[in-house]
């Protein structure tokens, strides 16, 4: 049964003051994925985006982008090759709509294609354990969480050639009303590169963002944005399962990253949270909760923004 907007607004306060008290408080900043960059773009659907759902953006030749690259931890000086920077994420905003009405709907995907929780408490759980420096006490006897832990995570030899899932599933909504349950994947047009720990140690402090200032002089960085098809008895309300490589995947449109957005550091203060919850005709959430919980919990932590 699902928890009620209280409860959700509790829980969510409950992981952003988790995240504080693992990364410190900084204000002007969110509570994690703290540093980041802002970058324009478009997304270019294909026809097979349209016979899978009705959004617009998957309707229309080309829709506008925003989108934000970011770390994993919640200091905003974080090290690219940090070790705790085990999970870069990119948000995307697909602007459906200008002034008056500003209609959008945003995807966000991280590195790894799962998570360490498939429920609220879990979740909680899983930051307090980790604030508290019990995570090999929590582990013990959360077998997904141990997983996460366990996971490798390669240090990316650039944003454009690092891939990002949806943890989540969603459920595409065609013309004839039928439901496809996906998740999303970003696979980079220049393909997947890593370094090892010895190439990510000789790297400068923030090698990620000058490595993609210098390609954007000349190229714009492009992903292949992907649809992984459930199957049958496919689990779509938990995030720590997933599903087999031999899923179907669809490509849904290119995304096109063309330029830096001006003042960007200045505008992430001010954008509104990049929301997990498709606000659109033809995406549905899934029944997972940590759906409701990321959006709340990403509106709280868009106060650090602001406070600075």
């Amino acid at each position: 049964m699902s928890n009620s907007p209280r409860e959700i607004d509790e829980d969510a306060k409950k992981v952003v003051e988790l995240f504080r008290d693992i990364f410190g408080y900084h204000p002007g900043f969110r509570a994690v994925h703290a540093k980041g960059i802002l970058l324009r773009g478009t997304f270019s659907p294909t026809p097979e985006a349209s016979s899978l759902s009705t959004a617009p953006h998957f309707r229309r030749h080309s829709t506008s982008v925003i989108a934000r690259l970011s770390n994993s931890g919640g200091v905003p000086t974080q090290l690219d090759a940090d070790p705790a920077n085990n999970q870069n994420g990119l948000a995307l905003r697909f602007i459906l709509s200008s002034f008056p009405r500003r209609e959008k709907t945003d995807i966000a995907t991280v590195s790894t294609p799962f998570f360490p929780a498939g429920n609220v408490p879990d979740g909680v759980g899983f930051f307090r354990a980790l604030a508290t420096n019990k995570v090999e006490e929590f582990i013990r006897t959360h077998p997904a969480a141990a997983a996460f832990i366990n996971a490798p995570k390669p240090f990316p030899a650039s944003f454009s050639t690092q891939q990002f899932f949806s943890i989540n599933a969603f459920k595409l909504i065609g013309k004839d009303h039928k439901g496809t349950y996906i998740r999303y994947r970003i696979m980079p047009k220049d393909g997947v590169f890593h370094l090892d720990e010895k190439e990510a140690a000789s790297k400068p402090p923030n090698y990620l963002y000058d490595e993609l200032v210098k390609k954007l002089e000349t190229d714009p960085i492009e992903y292949d944005l992907l649809a992984q098809i459930a199957e049958a008895g496919d689990v779509t309300d938990d995030c720590t399962v997933q599903w087999p490589e031999t899923r179907e995947l669809v490509k849904l449109g290119v995304v096109s990253l063309e330029s830096i957005l001006a003042d960007s550091d200045e505008e992430q203060k001010n954008l509104e949270f990049f929301d997990p919850v498709p606000k659109v005709e033809g995406i549905e959430p899934s029944d997972d909760p940590l759906i409701d919980l990321s959006s709340v919990a990403y509106r709280f932590s868009g106060a650090d923004r602001r406070a600075a």
